[in-house]
């Protein structure tokens, strides 16, 4: 059976208690967390931001890490990219620092690969979580999905999201973006 899990202490959980990988699809080209917005905002008006945010989330990668265990993300973007995504690849540079390999995949090519529409997150290629967002892209929650089939498809969407994808440094240098 499904289960739903809200944003909270049990979706962080998840990201607390895998053994050996965690690895995230992104498909979208925008994500409305109220969180990010002052960040975005300076980001865009070429403000500096020590992004007070995500300093838990990096602390989480960088102990992760240490431990052995693997965060990798896979970003499909359109292109040109939108503000937020030039903004997301200006982040991802602190996140690579803890530890996350973070790649991109621009959005024609991981269309002609097949892969789905939807982000998700898969743990240790055997938990997956489905996450759901509302029409603002205000992330609502993920359903952890238990049929052996779908984790199947998606350890294999994440094989072919990874073989595609490039890495993060040589993304922004192709994008030539000024603030990286």
């Amino acid at each position: 059976m499904n289960r739903f899990i809200e944003p909270g202490p049990d979706f962080r959980e998840l990201f607390l208690s895998f053994e050996h990988t965690a690895f995230r699809l992104e498909t979208r080209d925008h994500y409305g967390a109220p969180y990010e917005q002052e960040s975005l905002r300076r980001f865009l008006a070429d403000e500096p931001d020590d992004l007070p945010w995500m300093r838990s989330w990096l602390d989480m990668i960088r102990e992760a890490t240490a431990a052995g265990r693997l965060f990798s993300r896979v970003r499909v973007v359109s292109t040109p990219l939108t503000d937020y995504s030039r903004f997301g690849v200006w982040c991802s540079r602190f996140t690579t620092g803890a530890g996350e390999d973070i790649r991109y995949l621009e959005r024609g090519r991981a269309e002609d690969s097949g892969l789905p529409r939807h982000d998700y997150w898969l743990f240790d290629s055997r938990t997956l979580l489905k996450m759901h967002f509302d029409d603002s892209s205000v992330f609502l929650g993920g359903q952890i999905i238990e049929d052996p089939q779908e984790i199947v498809r998606h350890n294999h969407w994440r094989d072919v999201a990874r073989h595609h994808a490039v890495e993060r440094e040589a993304f922004a240098a192709e994008q030539r973006l000024q603030r990286v």
